[in-house]
């Protein structure tokens, strides 16, 4: 009878809860009440560090603290190495035997095995000698049998768990992507979002350039990198030849793959795929010892194969934006960008300061070279000019052709004399450039209007500019003129 019900709740305890800190506590209690030891622990194997690690126990002479046994040594050790129940009648005469109960005279150490591994041992201790008959240790070795299946039936719970969280991340996530076309809004929210459902802690996300170096355009911050955004990554990781197509089919590695992280002891390397060309890597990485499992690296390939193609999906429709707002002869922004640009540095410079300035740009004589020598000719002078433009400009800044023969450009964090500096630069590469055809010198006149001093508005600066411009021309062309100043630089 004590058999079937020592079974009986051994089995309702399994079912009773699939935590498995409450599935050990259990099992501990049946041993306590069942056969009123002195104390009793299960210890969990360490794959890793190769050791047996106290997870649940009971006694009070239980020693406070983590307690670990190495594999193979003492009583617990020796019954994981040979996967067969160990007992001590007497511990004071055994030479295995690692004492951390001062009290104890015998010991039964029972493996606890799963699928034909050991994952656990159940430690029981009395401070009588000879504790342990046939029948008693026949009883607990059959009850960690059922203490086994519980053990396992809470890994698995958990897995399940674990992994529903995940399937709902993604299903979320590919939603997401579906009206997300703000790619760094959507870098930015995917490195938030995927350490609340991933055991990572930290994620990097690297785009190729046009010339192929990987650039990371977002990440999270939580395990001291040592690269930011903007930095490119540096040849030689793993993660950098992956672009080139090569295997990644052992992706988590202790060592260092693309981030460089300076506290990460797991990182996981997933191309981004998109119709078999590799625009860039998902990276992510965690300060825990194996804490990233197998099921977990085919999740976060699901979510590099959504993250590819939202990241081109995004690509296209900023290149469609980009061609609605460049000029089709030049090549250079239009008027349309100009006039939004404007206002986002104007609102810009009245919050944080610094200033803006516009310049007002129109080529002299233009119509005597389209008279002369014929559109086409003109055409080229036009798209020259624009690249002139832009050789001598910061990245910063922004060149628009306004309409026509006339240019109009933002200068950000530019004011007063520093922008009537930059326009005649501008003013003295035109003369100065040889136009292939036109026999004779290109020249512009400029007008020059800052923000606040010659307007808080977008048509007030380029009102101001349009007339500085005006100013210019009618003292001879070739000239800078600043508005409200007849100050001219030749």
């Amino acid at each position: 009878m004590q058999r079937v019900a020592i079974l009986y709740d051994a089995s309702q305890a399994i079912l009773s809860t699939f935590d498995l800190d409450e599935v050990l506590n259990q099992v501990l209690a049946i041993v306590h009440d069942y056969f009123h030891l002195q104390s009793g622990s299960i210890l969990l194997f360490d794959e890793e560090n190769r050791n047996l690690c106290v997870r649940a126990h009971f006694g009070e002479d239980f020693p406070s603290g983590s307690l670990s046994i190495p594999f193979g040594k003492g009583i617990t050790g020796t019954a994981a190495k040979t996967r067969r129940p160990v007992y001590s009648p007497d511990v004071m005469i055994d030479s295995r035997y690692i004492s951390h109960i001062a009290s104890t005279r015998s010991e039964l150490a029972i493996p606890l095995v799963v699928r034909d591994e050991v994952v656990g041992v159940l430690d029981c201790q009395s401070n009588l000698p000879n504790f342990f008959d046939n029948e008693t240790v026949d009883l607990l070795t059959l009850f960690a049998t059922q203490a086994s299946i519980g053990l396992q039936n809470a890994k698995l719970y958990s897995m399940l768990q674990r992994r529903a969280a995940q399937l709902e991340a993604i299903n979320a996530l590919a939603k997401r992507t579906t009206v997300e076309l703000d790619l760094k809004e959507l870098l930015d929210r995917l490195c938030a979002q995927l350490p609340h459902f991933f055991p990572v802690e930290h994620v990097s996300i690297f785009l190729c350039d046009e010339e192929g170096a990987l650039i990371l355009r977002a990440q999270s911050n939580s395990v001291n990198p040592r690269l930011r955004v903007g930095d490119v990554l540096p040849r030689g990781y793993a993660g950098s030849s992956a672009r080139n197509g090569d295997d990644l089919q052992d992706r988590s590695s202790s060592a260092g793959i693309a981030g460089d992280y300076a506290s990460a002891h797991e990182e996981v390397c997933l191309p981004l795929l998109s119709f078999g060309e590799n625009i860039g890597l998902l990276v992510c990485a965690t300060a825990e010892k194996k804490a990233i499992l197998a099921n977990d690296i085919q999740a976060l390939e699901s979510v590099a194969d959504i993250l590819a193609t939202a990241t081109q999906n995004a690509r296209y429709v900023d290149r469609v934006r980009q061609l609605a707002y460049r000029d089709g002869l030049t090549g250079v922004f239009n008027r349309r960008y100009f006039e939004s640009r404007l206002v986002d540095e104007v609102t810009r410079a009245a919050r944080y300061g610094g200033g803006v300035s516009v310049l007002m740009i129109d080529l002299d004589h233009f119509k005597r070279i389209n008279d002369e020598f014929g559109h086409m000719l003109g055409d080229d002078v036009l798209r020259a000019v624009s690249a002139i433009f832009a050789r001598q400009l910061r990245k910063v800044d922004v060149v628009c052709r306004y309409g026509g023969e006339e240019f109009a450009v933002v200068l950000p964090a530019t004011q007063g004399a520093s922008a009537v500096t930059v326009a005649d630069k501008l003013r003295r590469a035109v003369a100065n450039a040889d136009f292939s055809g036109v026999p004779y010198c290109v020249t512009v006149s400029v007008g020059v209007a800052e923000f606040p001093a010659n307007g808080i508005t977008r048509d007030d600066i380029v009102r101001a500019a349009d007339s500085a411009l005006y100013d210019a021309k009618a003292a001879g062309r070739n000239q800078v003129c600043l508005a409200s100043t007849s100050a001219a630089a030749s």
